[in-house]
């Protein structure tokens, strides 16, 4: 890892002792991280969903038989195959399925509106969609302009039987459950990929602009962030099984690192169309023979039952999840001791909240990272062996072969230790770049292979990173990136408006709840407007963790001498309304 100015050399104290700074990483598809878990955890439960395990032997067999239908449907390199479902039994071996195809994996939110649906299908030119049924009248709508040509439909009866036939399907749609059952032989339809070239993830994200853009991720960038990742968080280094295929080597003893490769057990919320979802908590799990609980919803009573029913390992998340999990009655009686691991993202963890958990599970390092879509998933880590300076209120510090610089805003030079400016990284997990927007992508990534994140942090002496503000005015509810713009030219659009704002209202559980500032037009329709008409006139239109909620009227919005709105004044007034 390469020193600069802004970025000192992690400590002993924060860097897994014996392990290089730099790995090497071998050159092969993320086909290669199943064929290595199949082969090595065989019949060890990969995935438990409503009871119903999937062990990894069977998940390589489905994988298998999704890869050869989609190859015999003429699906493979350069195509694109948009996963449109939540977390499920079948979400993995689908997602693997159109790895080993050599075709490219583009996630969605189930709960995008339709318009947007049809925007991200259009702009990756996907070829397939895979939805839910529960959601297929929405999404038969929303294809008309779309390049799509095949819809494969799945849903809540694939999770308790991969042969279940679903009801109510069209002639042209195709059952997941005819993927699924088809010939389980590898093969090898990868082959051929180039990992440099060939895409393996196309992420859609709002970036630091709220405009959604496509990160295109070769598969050399997911197979190192998946490697950086997993040798970071259990003490290991990458190796080849006999077949050449990826998997992990403990280098650390259990004095370190207590939860072996093969024996954790989790839950898992975090969606699998997030970065986070996708590189940690599928690839990751699935790399290091995890045996994960799929919870399609937060339920925290449940999620307490289960973390006690499977004396779960580790536990990760958002912060209001484990703002949730304090409140479940009893939860601070339960034995917790089986819990070795926290781990959080997302959004800064309350000191407070650190401290809390920590009395309650008095046998789990407690650790933050962070990361972008843009940066594959992760880039900051803080230290997850026993030994290791964990810094409350930090990210840690930068994995493997990772850089960070903290410059001014706008550009310029890094900054000294200790001041606050732009969070720049570069490493080997970087994007390829922005799909179909060459000017974007070089806004994002300088001449010299710098990625300028849009967020605001500052390094310590010891390189521990701090996330202290945001850029582009975004709002994080519930990890969720929330762009005040997009709410604001609807809300532009709404008769009787005359100006309008929208800020953060902090809030313990959430993080931020968006708020919208008001100006009413001087007419008929102006004097009519409701705060309640105000919200539902943007809410049915948007995500709903985009949902306004709240809305102030103001007889002006107040600007600057140059006319640029001053958000932070407007802030500020939420902030105190709280008490904060």
């Amino acid at each position: 890892m390469t020193t600069v100015q802004s970025a000192p050399a992690p400590t002993t104290a924060s860097w897994p002792p014996g392990l290089p700074r730099s790995l090497d990483y071998p050159q092969v598809p993320v086909g290669s991280i199943l064929r290595a878990a199949v082969r090595r955890w065989g019949d060890r439960t990969a995935f438990l969903d409503h009871d119903v395990p999937l062990t990894f032997t069977e998940m390589g067999a489905r994988a298998h038989a999704v890869a050869g239908w989609l190859a015999g449907h003429g699906i493979g390199r350069g195509d694109v195959v948009a996963v449109h479902i939540p977390n499920c039994r079948q979400y993995p071996s689908l997602y693997y399925g159109i790895m080993l195809a050599g075709a490219t994996f583009s996630p969605t939110n189930p709960l995008l509106p339709a318009a947007d649906l049809a925007a991200q299908l259009s702009d990756a030119g996907a070829k397939v969609l895979v939805t839910w049924d529960q959601v297929l009248p929405f999404v038969r709508g929303a294809l008309a302009q779309t390049p799509v040509q095949t819809v494969v439909v799945t849903g809540q009866a694939h999770v308790l039987d991969f042969a279940a036939r679903l009801d109510g399907l069209e002639d042209s749609d195709v059952d997941l459950a005819e993927l699924l059952a088809g010939d389980p032989t590898d093969r090898h339809l990868d082959a051929g990929i180039d990992v440099h070239a060939d895409l393996a993830h196309l992420a859609y994200t709002g970036g630091t602009t709220g405009v959604s853009k496509g990160v295109e991720l070769p598969h050399r960038q997911v197979v190192t962030n998946v490697l950086q990742s997993g040798c970071w968080t259990s003490g290991s280094l990458p190796v080849l099984d006999e077949h050449g295929d990826v998997t992990l080597e403990q280098q650390l003893g259990e004095d370190e690192c207590p939860t072996r490769l093969g024996e954790a057990r989790i839950i898992n919320l975090t969606p699998w169309f997030h970065a986070m979802g996708a590189i940690g908590y599928l690839n990751g799990m699935v790399m290091g023979g995890t045996m994960t609980v799929i919870h399609m919803r937060f339920d925290p009573v449940k999620y307490v039952e289960d973390m006690i029913k499977h004396e779960v390992t580790s536990i990760g998340g958002a912060p209001p999840i484990f703002v949730a999990l304090l409140q479940v009655p009893g939860f601070a009686d339960a034995d917790l001791s089986h819990v070795r691991g926290v781990s959080s993202g997302a959004a800064p963890l309350p000191v407070s909240l650190i401290e809390k958990m920590r009395g309650l599970m008095p046998n789990a390092t407690i650790g933050e990272g962070y990361g972008l879509t843009e940066v594959t998933m992760m880039a900051t880590g803080g230290p997850s062996f026993r030994s290791g300076i964990r810094k409350p209120g930090t990210v840690g510090v930068p994995i493997f072969d990772t850089e960070i610089t903290i410059r001014p805003i706008g550009g310029g030079d890094p900054l000294p230790t200790g001041e606050r400016g732009e969070i720049c990284i570069r490493g080997p997990q970087v994007m390829r770049g922005y799909a179909h927007r060459p000017e974007a992508t070089a806004d994002a990534i300088d001449a010299d292979g710098w990625f300028h994140s849009g967020d605001v942090g500052v390094l310590d002496e010891d390189g521990y990173l701090s996330i202290v503000d945001r850029t582009k005015d975004m709002l994080l509810y519930k990890g969720y990136n929330v762009f005040p713009r997009e709410l604001e030219e609807i809300l532009f659009g709404v008769p009787g408006v005359g100006g309008a704002a929208v800020v953060g209202r902090p809030d313990e559980e959430a993080g931020e709840l968006p708020v919208a500032y008001v100006v009413r037009k001087d007419d008929a329709d102006g004097a009519a407007l409701t705060a309640e008409a105000v919200m539902a006139a943007v809410n049915d239109k948007v995500t709903p963790y985009k949902r306004l909620r709240d809305v102030r009227f103001i007889d002006a919005i107040p600007v600057s001498a140059a006319g640029k709105v001053l958000k932070r004044e407007l802030a500020a007034r939420e902030r105190e309304a709280v008490g904060g």
